[in-house]
């Protein structure tokens, strides 16, 4: 897989990173537009970006929808922040109540990412490495999945850090390989996996409440937090798979070789006021909006 190298420098203090977004400085921030898409990288004064790690969604820390600021259950979240900034070499981390970083040891640690794509919010998609890159900052290199085992984006699906999240442009052979790292971290009950409820249902008590069990897919939870915010304190669920049609992602089961909408591999228990998805989140592959 063709993938553009920039090498530079992880720096945290300021920003609010979680498990699976961090900014990045480029040592020559002109390399963020030989990213090859229409979408240009979102960039501060000094050049840096926030990164979304590409196929991973770790646990929402702060999500923001209707002027309210939310988030899945804290530990858990917090646990995959962590693993993430120690992974990149951060120590002695100081954050305030609203998770942004007020120190760290050191200010800055050395790094690269892997790209191809930038998204509609202008995050840089990448895979995420630490030290000296694998090739010349600026240059295409072919990314094997030895490689892909080298970043943070595997250490934290290995490690149950985060839940697998597919897009089309990451390809089959790093796809499969990611995969290979969920099925073990879900085997051998790591990280987020032996408080899932995905696929069991997670019951709904109400907006308030999301914080104190939504342990399940963060694409889910972004969509029934959306959802509930609209629903002027309604806590039943009975319209949620309406909602999701008119979301309208667009998804590739791989076990079915079907497109469809993501509101099909959702499952509503009007009885039991409850959300799941009827499939693992390995197997669907999302069309980026």
């Amino acid at each position: 897989m063709p993938m553009l190298v920039i090498a530079g420098e992880y720096r945290i203090v300021g920003a609010a990173p979680d498990g699976d977004s961090v900014r990045f400085y480029p040592d020559d921030p002109d390399q963020w537009d030989l990213i090859p898409t229409a979408a240009k990288v979102k960039r501060n004064t000094s050049g840096g970006a926030q990164l979304r790690m590409d196929g991973l969604d770790s646990l929402e820390t702060h999500y923001t929808v209707e002027g309210q600021s939310l988030h899945q259950p804290l530990g858990l979240a917090q646990e995959a922040a962590a693993a993430l900034l120690r992974w990149l070499g951060f120590t002695r981390v100081s954050r305030n109540d609203r998770e942004t970083v007020l120190s760290a040891e050191p200010v800055a640690t050395r790094g690269y990412v892997l790209t191809r794509q930038v998204d509609i919010y202008g995050r840089c998609v990448a895979l995420v490495g630490r030290g000296e890159a694998p090739g010349e900052s600026g240059t295409l290199l072919h990314v094997t999945p030895t490689m892909l085992r080298r970043t943070a984006n595997y250490r934290q699906l290995s490690t149950g850090m985060a839940y697998p999240t597919y897009y089309r442009k990451l390809y089959p052979d790093l796809r499969n390989t990611m995969t290979g790292a969920v099925l073990t971290a879900r085997r051998h009950g790591r990280g987020v996996w032996p408080h899932d409820l995905s696929r069991s249902g997670l019951v709904v008590k109400g907006l308030d409440h999301l914080h104190e069990d939504a342990v399940i897919l963060p694409k889910l939870y972004r969509r029934l937090a959306t959802y509930l915010a609209l629903a002027d304190g309604d806590e039943r669920v009975a319209g949620f798979l309406d909602y999701l049609d008119r979301e309208d992602d667009r998804v590739f089961v791989r076990s079915t070789e079907q497109f469809t909408s993501f509101d099909t591999v959702v499952r509503v228990d009007v009885r039991r006021n409850s959300v799941a998805m009827i499939t693992d989140p390995e197997d669907l592959v999302f069309e980026e909006k």
